[in-house]
């Protein structure tokens, strides 16, 4: 039997509903940062008790971007023809941006799949040495090609499929109707400015022309998938039929065909979509979440309905997008009333907080609702008033699902500017700390429910706007099941001055501060893998150090350059250890 399907049969495994959580853990706790020492580290729980024996675990840093690992070095953007990117200043562009990082498993190798989160984006495939202890490190990298995609947009978050593969992402695509509209560069966000680097254009004196040539933004903004070989290859795959939103991340449910979309930024919706075949995710339908508001409490609740936006499958998507599809080919636009109200035969929209009369063109809906999404969705009665979606992960001793909103406000609040054009379905007080929610499964893991689970609690303290002895703007999160536990990273500005990891009981509440990390951090990549050739791990990747907040504490370049690691080795905790 290969190592690949035995990893196959412990995720199958691990996700299954169990009857009675089998396992108990507890860790460590990391004291809150209050010195300038403490806040330039990052300190993880140095031990963990499994089922009442205790282990030492810690911190471990795989790679720092910028490292030289075989021939290549990790984090170099690169362009469509394998050139280094340049910066403004004319030197190599390494990114500090690093993001997901997932372990893959294919025959008797290991090997790691690291996003870069920049524009043009990167994905870096490495193999991963493991000793008998369980120590993880990487021996080669190289960059994975998107050349065929025309490169790769600001990858966040990701997942690991149930057949492992990687499924990765792409944030914050751009506006292409303000795109289209633009008479100069002035009218364009400067956002999507470096990603014409990509493509050899250096976008310092572009014209107009240039950048509409270089930069096309239908192609960006999809759930992206790599399959790994056992040989060391990697075949990317951005998957159109999925919809473009600002991919946060998408995952995939135990019947391999159920997969949750979370959109990050303002304004923006839940999605789900529903392969036509399990374990293919290149066509199939996708759904839009409607939110039917039953308390405004604890972060809120409601019963969920899903807007049906249609069938269709990546080539089709891909075919309209490659033969120059324009937002004015695929909707007819009017003039929004005071009061919100649009012309007859026209419907209203309020996706990212821009309130629209919008119609489809003849015969585009499939192209529409897949290009403009979360446009199409709103236009369908869809709620898109969502602020800041972040993690999903799935407990399945619960059958229920977890989803992480950084930050509850602006088209989340009550009459907020960003409801006109939409229907002020959300209805909450406004909760900058932020919300993890639970949502109720049904038996084809629909979900038919949702409610706050846990909040941030704002609380002004010195450098700190949420209680520090509560989660902050929550983002990534991960589930180990058996065990009870959810395991919550923090993307935090002023909420927290260090973001942290946390792990906390879902029966309690409890909450264990497991991982502090340096000034101007972000936690990414909390990702649980229950066994691995006989050890757990928890990833753990630190981004840009002093890149978001306190840039006046850095004292050495080197400082700033990202962490991709873990906090483990664990013990094996699949299900065939923790029922001995």
């Amino acid at each position: 039997m290969s190592l690949r399907t035995t990893l196959l049969q412990a995720t199958a495994i691990a996700v299954l509903p169990l009857a009675a959580h089998a396992g108990d853990i507890s860790f460590s706790s990391v004291p809150f940062a209050k010195d300038d020492a403490a806040k330039r580290e990052a300190i993880a729980s140095d031990t963990v008790t499994v089922n009442g024996k205790d282990y030492k675990i810690g911190y471990h840093v795989m790679a720092r971007s910028g490292d030289k690992i075989g021939d290549n070095t990790f984090a170099l953007l690169t362009d469509k023809d394998g050139k280094p990117v340049k910066s403004a200043d004319g030197s190599e562009h390494i990114s500090e941006s690093a993001d997901f990082t997932s372990l893959i498993r294919q025959g008797d190798k290991l090997y790691s799949v690291t996003h870069f989160e920049s524009r043009p984006g990167a994905m870096y495939l490495s193999e991963v040495s493991q000793d008998a202890d369980g120590n993880l490190k990487l021996v080669s990298t190289k960059p994975i090609d998107f050349s065929e995609y025309h490169g790769l947009w600001v990858p966040c978050a990701g997942s690991v499929t149930p057949w492992e593969t990687h499924l990765g992402s792409e944030e914050y695509p751009a506006d292409a109707r303000a795109i289209e509209a633009a008479t100069s560069l002035d009218e364009i966000d400067d956002y999507d400015f470096p990603m014409v680097r990509y493509a050899g254009v250096n976008p310092e004196g572009m014209s107009l022309e240039q950048f509409r040539d270089a930069y096309k933004p239908y192609r960006y903004g999809y759930p992206t998938e790599i399959t790994v070989s056992e040989d060391g290859s990697a075949k990317a795959d951005k998957h159109f039929a999925m919809g473009r939103v600002a991919v946060e991340l998408a995952y995939v449910m135990p019947d391999q065909k159920t997969a949750y979309i979370s959109d990050d930024g303002t304004n923006v919706g839940l999605f789900r979509f529903e392969a036509d075949k399990a374990g293919d995710l290149s066509a199939g339908t996708l759904y839009a979440a409607k939110w039917n508001q039953t308390s405004d409490q604890d972060g809120g609740a409601a019963d969920l309905e899903w807007v049906d936006l249609g069938h269709a499958d990546d080539a089709t998507i891909q075919k309209a997008i490659e033969a120059g599809t324009r937002f004015s080919d695929l909707f007819e636009t009017a003039e929004i009333g005071e009061d919100g109200s649009c012309p007859a035969g026209f419907s209203a929209a309020n996706a990212e907080g821009n309130a629209e009369c919008l119609k489809v063109k003849d015969g585009m809906d499939a192209i529409a609702s897949r290009l403009e999404t979360r446009r199409y969705a709103s236009m369908k009665g869809a709620t898109t008033e969502f602020r800041k979606m972040e993690g999903i992960t799935y407990d399945s001793d619960k059958h229920q699902m977890y989803l992480s909103m950084s930050s509850v406000e602006k088209g989340m609040e009550d009459g907020a500017k960003q409801d006109m054009g939409g229907m002020n379905a959300i209805r909450l007080p406004q909760n900058k700390c932020g919300t993890v929610y639970a949502l109720s499964l049904d038996d084809n893991y629909d979900a038919t429910k949702i409610s706050g689970f846990i909040s941030g609690m704002p609380k002004k303290t010195e450098n700190n706007s949420c209680d520090i002895d509560g989660i902050a703007n929550p983002d990534n999160i991960t589930y180990m099941p058996g065990y009870n536990t959810l395991i919550i990273g923090e993307d935090t500005g002023s909420g927290h001055q260090n973001d942290v990891i946390w792990a906390m009981n879902t029966d309690t509440k409890e909450l264990t501060r497991i991982l502090s990390t340096p000034y101007g951090s972000e936690t990414t990549s909390t990702y649980w893998y229950p066994n691995v050739n006989g050890h757990g791990y928890l990833m753990a990747v630190i981004q840009h150090p002093y890149g978001e907040s306190d840039e006046d504490k850095l004292t050495d370049p080197a400082q700033a350059r990202a962490y991709v690691g873990y906090v483990g080795p664990f013990p094996q905790m699949d299900d065939t250890v923790k029922t001995q």
